[in-house]
């Protein structure tokens, strides 16, 4: 067997892996890369949050993507009936980015690794790990390239930004159950020619069939668009099936789409992704931290996949950084509890909009501005600053506020 000696394997190269490894190495740590999967491939996840900015600056990401000519994003519409409310990042409450992308994953992430590689980091695609030992000083993973060979690799520390594959947590027996209620997304990428020219900077969510339900329209600058429906697996298996047959009956007919995708051709035939939701009951242990969707993934609806993904990674590659340095790290304090925090933030929202209290506040017409600023922050990323008061009592604010508007749109009078 081939042997290697590194001072971190990042396992993963998706967003959370290239932010990880980039910032280790300018810290001047050997990192090695592995990558399951040939770059580029097919992700979906495609719109970013402002906040993502921020990790993206941090490693020296943002120039290289800014070449590419991603589609601009500086808000999110949110459609329900005859409601309309729009969300412009430059009017949030957190001092922060006022814009961000649209990006086609496989495009961005391949950026992403790519710029990690020119800085100097050590990337092997078509890399999978089959065993890892870990303890306090030494951790040990055993991975096989595309040929089949196999190579053991020694490190002081691992950090897994795995995503879907979720390497640790399978292999340490890390998952446990989500007590939402399982649900699913079909989607495709279709032409959007019928597009505005205001209408490549939202995000555009379009609720119905009873808060149960909601379409995602995330637009490119090539003027194709990713389009999906997300609500309880069994409806969206069934849009699904045959084809997807039903999905493209319904984003071709669907009424508040006003003929947008009418008669346009798809990029490809729709694709399903079931039971999306997943989460892990512990984020570190002896000589490794999760991060990314290994950590725990909620729902797309506010699209935080990404920005949880490059903001654990960047948080995860700075503690393990002062931790390879001597210093003793308090994982459970320093780090899941933080990104347990904004996870929990995301989590209020997405109980929110699918219990109606959410969609309550985002479509009434007496929402004060400042709450509406505070909510802003929060569909930017922006769950860690305390700052906002929606962040703070983010749980008991969504369900108060709730409260009070149904109260006074019941009772104009009061």
């Amino acid at each position: 067997m081939n042997k290697e000696e590194v001072d971190v394997v990042v396992i993963g190269a998706g967003p959370s892996g290239s932010v990880a490894s980039a910032w280790l190495n300018k810290q001047g740590y050997k990192v090695l890369v592995l990558e399951k999967i040939k770059f580029p491939r097919f992700v979906i996840g495609e719109s970013l949050l402002p906040h993502c900015m921020d990790h993206l600056e941090a490693v020296g990401f943002l120039d290289a993507v800014k070449k590419h000519g991603f589609q601009l994003k500086t808000g999110a519409a949110f459609y329900k009936g005859d409601h309309r409310t729009d969300f412009l990042f430059k009017d949030q409450h957190s001092k922060g980015w006022t814009w961000t992308w649209q990006v086609k994953r496989a495009d961005f992430d391949h950026i992403l690794i790519k710029t990690a590689e020119e800085q100097g980091v050590t990337v092997k695609f078509e890399c999978e790990v089959k065993k890892v030992e870990c303890s306090t000083d030494k951790q040990l993973v055993v991975y096989s390239d595309v040929n089949g060979n196999e190579t053991e690799v020694t490190a002081k520390f691992i950090i897994d930004a795995s995503g879907y594959g979720r390497v640790l947590p399978r292999l340490f027996n890390l998952e446990e159950p989500v007590k939402t209620p399982s649900r699913s997304a079909v989607f495709c990428h279709i032409h959007d020619n019928k597009r505005t020219s205001q209408a490549g900077e939202n995000i555009f969510i379009h609720s119905f069939n009873d808060n149960k339900a909601w379409i995602w329209a995330i637009p490119f600058s090539d003027r194709t668009t990713s389009v999906g429906v997300v609500s309880e697996t069994e409806l969206v298996t069934d849009m699904a099936a045959n084809g997807g047959e039903k999905f493209i009956a319904h984003i071709r007919n669907f009424q508040d789409l006003n003929g947008r995708f009418a008669e346009e051709k798809l990029l490809f035939e729709p694709r399903l992704i079931q039971g999306y939701a997943v989460r892990s009951k512990q984020l570190f242990g002896n000589g490794y931290v999760l991060c990314g969707n290994s950590t725990e993934f909620l729902d797309p609806i506010f699209s935080s996949g990404v920005t949880l993904a490059t903001g654990s990674g960047l948080m995860a590659a700075k503690l393990a950084d002062r931790k390879l340095k001597g210093e003793e790290i308090n994982w459970q304090t320093e780090y899941e509890d933080i990104l347990r925090k904004g996870i929990d933030v995301f989590r209020s929202f997405v109980l929110g909009w699918y219990n109606g209290d959410l969609q309550t506040i985002l479509f009434s017409k007496t929402i004060d501005p400042n709450f509406k600023r505070q909510i802003c922050s929060v569909l930017a990323g922006y769950v860690w600053d305390e700052t906002n008061p929606i962040v703070k009592k983010h749980e008991a604010a969504i369900k108060s506020l709730a409260k009070v508007i149904r109260m006074m749109e019941s009772n104009p009078s009061t």
